[in-house]
């Protein structure tokens, strides 16, 4: 079985999509869309501007969407027997197996941005990684923080945890990691503590937002990022998509479960290829490649 990943935010380069928009028909079509939709050139700032351009969350976010789904759907190719993304890469894998529109889903993705900048900007706070220590350790170190909130947020694979928090939370933990044994832990250059319950406004926005969006039956299976479970149930996605933006990305435990259930390739849709370096790690046994 064929498993189709898509990236998250970070996964951005100055240029994305240009080749694609310059030799793809149907991938023009969804660039020229989304400029309609969010209101701005962003096709210009993916294509022509700087890094620091391309990191504006209002950017960012959506920039990565437009870019993975474009791939996806401009493919002969495309035909996922499951599917997944990590953390915003969720959403374009339910744009790709047909559960939302390519306007709902980049719609909503630019509303969860804002609301995820606007609730960083309520909370300062930031995010950590934790190299060569076991998830369990992570998780007692978090716990044993009891001052201020510090949390696992995103399983990548075994070995790398990434923390979310407040600030002071996030300097006394990389310390206790270090103390630990951590070989590396090291505080991330991001707008907020992501996946942590100090995204409980922009959680609230989102799921206004969500609820108002129309959901279609998927083509196959999204295993989510807050259970790492198959799901093909509108209702269930929906809520599993809203409670993401508070709870850890397990993504060790998707590929995990994908792996288990028959995938056997694991493919990349959009841009850079951090995916399938985690799949390898995870499942050495998987072929991986990108669309």
């Amino acid at each position: 079985m064929t498993a189709y990943i898509f990236p998250g935010q970070g996964a951005q380069f100055t240029g994305m999509g240009k080749d694609l928009y310059e030799s793809s028909a149907a991938a023009k079509t969804l660039f020229d869309e989304a400029n309609d939709i969010l209101g701005f050139d962003i096709k210009s700032v993916m294509f022509n501007g700087t890094a620091d351009e391309l990191k504006q969350t209002k950017v960012t976010q959506p920039a990565v969407f437009i870019h993975s789904v474009a791939v996806a759907l401009s493919s002969n190719s495309f035909s996922p027997d499951m599917v997944a993304g990590h953390s915003l890469g969720e959403f374009s894998s339910l744009v790709a197996n047909g559960a939302l529109s390519f306007k709902d889903g980049l719609t909503l993705v630019s509303k969860r941005a804002l609301a995820m900048q606007r609730a960083c900007e309520i909370n300062p706070s930031t995010m950590a990684a934790i190299l060569g220590l076991d998830d369990a350790v992570v998780e007692e170190v978090c716990a044993s923080i009891k001052e201020e909130i510090v949390v696992a947020a995103n399983y990548n694979c075994p070995g790398q945890l990434v923390i979310s928090g407040s600030l002071k939370g996030i300097e006394i933990a990389c310390e206790k990691m270090k103390a630990a044994g951590a070989k590396r832990a090291m505080v991330l250059q991001v707008g907020g503590a992501f996946h942590s319950p100090l995204m409980e406004p922009a959680r609230e926005e989102l799921a206004a937002a969500i609820e108002a969006t129309n959901f279609s039956q998927p083509r196959c299976a999204v295993y989510q990022n807050v259970n790492a479970k198959p799901s093909t149930d509108v209702a269930s996605i929906k809520k599993n998509l809203v409670s993401q933006l508070t709870a850890p990305v397990r993504w060790t435990q998707s590929v995990q479960q994908m792996t288990a259930d028959g995938a056997k390739t694991f493919i990349e849709c959009g841009p850079g290829k951090v995916l399938q370096g985690l799949v390898k790690k995870i499942s050495p046994e998987a072929e991986v490649s990108s669309l």
